[in-house]
């Protein structure tokens, strides 16, 4: 298995208020199926439903799927980089939009002082799973496909 990772920038930043409190979201498009994109990678959309099901069930839905600020080399999420929480994630058309909440955990603290400063972020899905060569030049995500996490805050986005 090989580690994978996508990159999207078209994120927007939220700040929802309830009472006093102020929380700061991303939300945009996480994962793309049915294309080629920049890492000339194709993601079957049968792989991302099944995928993304697993991932809401075993993560989102527990209050578990965490996101770090960076893009770390390997599939395990550091708690000790984790700026996010992802909330949400269901399909549109050929996208999967997420939703996640900046922490006020250090690196939390951080995304939020950079996009509150005007930084251009982006996200980056993390996972592991198999390459097929295409003869288009591309290469097609395998069945065997598991998401680390939906989304990495990153700062160079692809």
């Amino acid at each position: 298995m090989k580690l994978i990772k996508e990159e999207i920038e078209s994120v927007e930043f939220i700040t929802e208020t309830v009472g006093k409190v102020k929380k700061l979201y991303i939300k945009g498009p996480f994962l793309q199926a049915e294309c080629v994109n920049r890492n000339k990678r194709k993601y079957p959309m049968h792989i991302l439903e099944k995928e993304v099901k697993r991932y809401s069930n075993l993560y989102i839905n527990k209050g578990r799927a965490l996101g770090e600020l960076g893009h770390p080399t390997g599939p395990t999420v550091n708690l000790d980089r984790v700026s996010h929480k992802i909330i949400d994630l269901y399909r549109e058309g050929n996208n999967f939009i997420g939703k996640a909440q900046i922490l006020s955990t250090p690196m939390g603290k951080i995304a939020e002082s950079l996009i509150k400063e005007g930084v251009c972020l982006g996200v980056s899905s993390r996972g592991l799973g198999s390459l097929r060569p295409t003869r288009d030049g591309y290469s097609e995500v395998g069945e065997d496909f598991m998401l680390a996490t939906a989304a990495d805050i990153v700062a160079d986005p692809s």
